[in-house]
């Protein structure tokens, strides 16, 4: 962590950079207070986690890690055809809670799909696509009104499990969770009983609360696919992400702006 203590011990630091986009490990308003300039990755993963996110749900929906366990484990010339039926992804509403760089990828992808996007955020996007969206000042409201949520917001104070019982059952036993955000965006104990009660359909989580544990009680379930944080993760991403961090390096001892500055304000 970027916080009091640490900067204590090295007070001549007067820029951090970090390569994730998330900054909750960042102690913002101290760094404000102190003088030190921030940057972030910006927006080198947005595709790549957006595509994550949307290769979850697919998989979710159609059962395909399910079904590929099905075929390995030699089940189909024994038990005969797989019998657990998918659910298509065109027309379903999908509610996007954070509809930043990532969330906006994650409905265009879907638009594609045919699929109606609804959206919590901070505030109502007026600007592009987002005109067509449907806009939910409340979490638990977006969530009854969705067939699928994802979660694709930062963590703060205000989104720490975000999704909570209320909102994964206003959710419904119809309805799928995909979380590309950060692990405590969902309180893990409440969508494992969710899952474990069927008052959820599915979940899709490349994020955990405790990483690299994962609870175990999701480990057999055939209607939920876990990755290992691994949505960002492409070729391409660790070339872009190099070239800019260099970028902000070069610009902060040139003297120049940051290229991908985080807005740092005093508490």
């Amino acid at each position: 962590r970027v916080d009091a203590p640490f900067l204590d011990a090295v007070p001549s630091v007067r820029c951090v950079v970090t390569t994730g986009t998330g900054v909750d490990h960042i102690d913002l308003a101290e760094c404000a207070r102190r003088g030190v300039a921030v940057a972030n990755a910006g927006k080198v993963y947005s595709t790549d986690v957006a595509d994550h996110a949307v290769g979850l749900l697919l998989d979710v929906q159609r059962r395909v890690s399910a079904a590929e366990r099905y075929v390995r484990r030699g089940s189909w010339p024994a038990q005969g055809d797989y019998r657990p039926l998918g659910s298509k992804l065109g027309g379903k509403r999908v509610g996007i809670i954070g509809l930043g760089n990532i969330g906006s990828l994650v409905a265009r992808r879907l638009e594609a799909f045919g699929c109606v996007i609804l959206y919590n955020s901070r505030r109502r996007k007026e600007e592009g696509s987002a005109r067509r969206y449907t806009y939910f000042p409340d979490v638990r409201g977006l969530a009854a009104a969705s067939d699928v949520l994802v979660v694709a917001c930062a963590l703060n104070e205000e989104t720490r499990h975000v999704v909570g019982r209320e909102v994964l059952e206003a959710l419904g036993k119809d309805g799928v969770l995909i979380n590309v955000g950060r692990g405590a965006n969902v309180d893990e104990a409440a969508l494992v009983a969710a899952l474990k009660e069927g008052r959820i359909a599915g979940a899709g989580l490349d994020v955990f609360e405790d990483e690299p544990k994962v609870p175990a009680e999701l480990l057999p379930m055939d209607n939920v696919v876990l990755t290992p944080h691994v949505a960002v993760l492409t070729q391409e991403s660790r070339s872009d992400l190099r070239a800019q961090t260099i970028g902000n390096l070069q610009a902060f001892f040139s003297g120049q702006p940051l290229l991908t500055p985080v807005p740092c304000h005093r508490a």
